[in-house]
């Protein structure tokens, strides 16, 4: 059995950008560009949480007892910068 492989975040930015460049030409049957709009609806929503996944991941760390913390959280310190 063959798994079907995900398409990649770049991928799908590609396969977006393409849609919009479709619908931004305006010639395309209404159909097909009701049916392009809707992927593309789903593209964007789908690469979105990618996006904030990845700002999770990016503003966390984890701490010397293995705690997450927010990476923007100084260690030790009131906070002020100067």
């Amino acid at each position: 059995m063959s798994e079907e492989k995900q398409p990649t975040f770049e991928e799908n930015l590609t396969t977006l950008e393409t849609i919009v460049s479709q619908l931004e030409q305006g010639d395309i049957p209404l159909e097909q560009a009701l049916d392009q709009f809707q992927k593309g609806v789903a593209l964007s929503k789908s690469l979105q949480a990618t996006l904030q996944d990845a700002e999770k991941t990016l503003t966390t760390m984890m701490n010397d007892s293995d705690q997450e913390v927010a990476f923007e959280t100084p260690q030790g310190g009131n906070g002020d910068a100067d």
